[in-house]
């Protein structure tokens, strides 16, 4: 998910990531894993020329990829170029991106999403009040993902532990949509459509989707590092053990 603005012309623009998953589908075993990937996190990243091309690389957090491109699909792939990097060079195959404002939207397409509130919101949207359980409606869930700066704890890892609470029972709730109605996916594809950058079709999207619904989800993992304040910004600095043992296990199989 990002937020800014962009043109089509540019090749230079404020859009920031301001939230990246990276979900890995292992084919065989029909099981699908996501890696939470820290917006802050330092890695290479490509700084792109005039028509694209990549002219240079500059240690950055990766949330900063997206400012390189056009704001839409160039920048999308630049991002998955800088996701690669920090992954010691996988592929990644496919982007979805999608606006933080289509956060309500879905939200409200699957009948509200319950969770238990982890921080105090205060001043920033009163009726979420830390301990209760609620469902969450509207712009309730993009307060709920989004807030950082006012809480008491304004750190983005903190914010990550919310987004994957969320996540776990919005993945919940969409089973239960997609069990009750057959044309779930695709009512909610099309609806979603305007808020979506992909290199994928609609009708591919929506195959994935059903895939995605249908594989076991074992978890969502994260990458073990350290954050510290830069010269102006947080930096989260990646555990390079860390990274390779998440490596090894997503994506290579033991030799017979």
């Amino acid at each position: 998910k990002f937020e800014g603005t962009s043109s089509e012309d540019s090749y230079n623009n404020d859009l920031r990531a301001d939230f990246l998953m990276l979900f890995v589908f292992d084919n065989s075993s029909q099981k699908c894993t996501a890696v939470h990937i820290n917006r802050d996190t330092m890695t290479n990243v490509h700084i792109l020329g005039v028509n694209g091309n990549k002219v240079g690389t500059v240690v950055k957090q990766i949330a900063l990829a997206h400012t390189y491109g056009n704001g839409r699909n160039v920048s999308c792939r630049n991002t998955s170029d800088a996701v690669s990097e920090l992954l010691l060079g996988v592929k990644i195959n496919h982007y979805i991106s999608l606006t933080m404002d289509s956060v309500p939207t879905f939200n409200d397409l699957v009948g509200g999403v319950e969770v238990t509130v982890l921080d105090d919101f205060t001043g920033i949207d009163d009726t979420l009040i830390k301990g209760e359980t609620v469902t969450l409606n509207g712009q309730q869930a993009l307060h709920y993902v989004r807030s950082r700066y006012g809480l008491e704890d304004s750190s983005n890892s903190t914010r990550m532990k919310r987004q994957r609470q969320y996540l776990s029972a919005l993945y919940e709730k969409t089973q239960q949509c997609m069990e009750s109605n057959d044309d779930f996916i695709v009512d909610a594809t099309l609806k979603m459509s305007n808020y979506i950058i992909s290199d994928r079709s609609v009708t591919q999207l929506q195959e994935l989707a059903r895939k995605f619904m249908a594989y076991e989800f074992v978890e969502i993992s994260t990458i073990e590092g350290e954050s510290k304040l830069g010269e102006q910004y947080v930096e989260f600095y990646p555990d390079a053990d860390s990274i390779e043992k998440l490596v090894i296990e997503l994506f290579y199989q033991p030799k017979e």
